[in-house]
């Protein structure tokens, strides 16, 4: 069954809406959604090696906006938005603890969320609720999640078959690890 769906993400990711797609989920998980765009961001540069710089910068532009969307949510929509997704995710107490730290820390805490597999979402929403400087949430949500999808293609591009090949050979253990890591975070999230 995960071959022919890593298959049928194969097929949808040279699609040509594909990037469309590729940048709703961005968007949508920089603010609000659980799924990273990473399930759709690597069979899309494995379809298509040479637009990979291309697809890394929709995804990555996608991102920002999204964050944005998600830094709005936090300033402006918290107690009718941000905070069911908050509270969807169990993580009020490790919320407030994120707001208190921004005063000293907010543009560090945004760049290692927006690299990591955390649910950079609730860092978005986060630095609205804090009143993070907009110019730094939008510079340090830039370079990092530029950073994080421009490494992806990069690795991608350069060892594209071999990284494939991996990936079909193992691909059971390789979508066991993703939610291990991703279930992982979240809950590292909620003890720290």
């Amino acid at each position: 069954m995960l071959t022919r769906l890593y298959n049928w993400t194969l097929d949808k990711a040279a699609h040509p809406r594909a990037l469309w797609i590729l940048a709703g989920l961005s968007f949508a998980e920089s603010s609000f959604f659980p799924i990273p765009p990473d399930i759709l961001l690597i069979p899309m540069i494995l379809a298509a090696r040479t637009r990979a710089w291309r697809i890394a910068l929709v995804c990555s532009l996608a991102s920002i906006l999204g964050g944005i969307l998600g830094y709005y949510i936090g300033y402006a929509l918290f107690d009718a938005i941000g905070r069911p997704i908050v509270d969807f995710y169990h993580m009020q107490d490790q919320f407030r603890r994120f707001t208190r730290l921004y005063n000293e820390y907010g543009e560090w805490i945004v760049g290692i969320a927006g690299f990591t597999p955390i649910p950079y979402k609730v860092f978005t929403i986060a630095s609205g609720v804090a009143g993070l400087p907009l110019s730094t949430f939008v510079i340090a949500s830039a370079l990092s999640r530029t950073a994080r999808f421009f490494l992806v293609a990069a690795l991608l591009w350069k060892f594209g078959a071999p990284i494939r090949n991996f990936i079909e050979k193992r691909l059971g253990l390789l979508t066991l690890i993703f939610f291990v890591l991703l279930f992982g975070s979240f809950l590292a999230l909620k003890y720290l």
